[in-house]
């Protein structure tokens, strides 16, 4: 088993060094072929190598889609296999903690939730690789807040960091109803920007395809790159009158790391993509979508 992971990492990692390589020559393609089709210069850095790249363009280049990535390893399965999540906290949880990450469980069909004792992370990770889970989720606290979420998918990334902000759990939300264990039906708002793609693309692969008759609904809504979750089910009334009920919990979450490699590897993947402190100051701009 130790030979057999060993082996398909050294694979992946073969894989995603060819990743630039093969985008680079993608990219070069695309450029000839949209000079030739719309009769301009070909790029200056180009133009020595423009015929033999002109011959090399197949019928499997229209579009600029030849080039596969390592995301396409990653999610390979999506869709085809539902997610095995395992949810835990961080160490010598608070009962609050605890009572949150029962109520995250709840979050996620299929998911279990086990008790993180004196386990490191990479014992954590191992195990769950040995069961074929999907997605390891870390829940942090402060002072018995909870203010920090994990995603690391298995068996090779990516893992992304999240801070929770506003979180209220279901006691707390007034005649909250029962929480339904159907596959919930997804709405992602505001996520447009490649990096807004990434983190959807994150959150929408730890849940199932849904059934179309599921009244279970689960929001992600960007707003200034604060993530607000909110959890209902429906009903329908009379004629076209539809009846939301929150069923709780809620959060917003702020998207800080994402790292190309699982959890325990954090101090050799590399990063992906990381929030420094001085992109504080650039007010106007916004990173999980394109609006101005």
């Amino acid at each position: 088993m130790l030979r057999r992971q060993a082996r398909l990492r050294r694979e992946y990692v073969y894989r995603k060094t060819q990743e630039n390589k093969l985008r680079t020559i993608q990219e070069n393609k695309q450029a000839i072929k949209n000079s030739l089709d719309e009769n301009k210069r070909i790029p200056s850095h180009l133009s020595e190598k423009a015929i033999d790249i002109q011959k090399t363009i197949g019928w499997d280049d229209e579009g600029g889609e030849g080039a596969t990535t390592n995301e396409d390893d990653e999610y390979k399965w999506a869709g085809v296999e539902d997610p095995k999540i395992i949810v835990t906290t961080a160490r010598d949880p608070s009962s609050k903690l605890k009572e949150f990450a029962k109520e995250m469980k709840l979050l996620f069909p299929n998911s279990q939730r086990i008790n993180r004792g004196h386990y490191d992370i990479k014992q954590l990770v191992e195990a769950c690789r040995a069961n074929s889970v999907t997605d390891l989720v870390i829940i942090s606290e402060h002072r018995g807040t909870p203010v920090g979420l994990i995603v690391s998918h298995l068996p090779y990334g990516p893992t992304a960091y999240f801070s929770l902000f506003n979180v209220v759990m279901r006691h707390d939300i007034p005649d909250v109803g029962t929480m339904s264990e159907a596959y919930p039906h997804l709405i992602f708002q505001n996520f447009s920007s490649k990096l807004g793609n990434r983190v959807k693309n994150i959150l929408k692969f730890l849940f199932p395809v849904p059934k179309e008759d599921s009244k279970r609904i689960m929001t992600f809504m960007n707003d200034d790159d604060f993530i607000s979750f909110r959890h209902h089910v429906y009903e329908k009334g009379e004629g076209k009158e539809i009846k939301l009920k929150e069923v709780g919990p809620r959060m917003e979450m702020k998207i800080y790391q994402i790292i190309q490699g699982t959890i325990e590897n954090k101090s050799t993947a590399d990063i992906e993509w990381v929030h420094r402190p001085y992109m504080n100051t650039a007010k106007k701009r916004k990173f999980l979508s394109d609006e101005v």
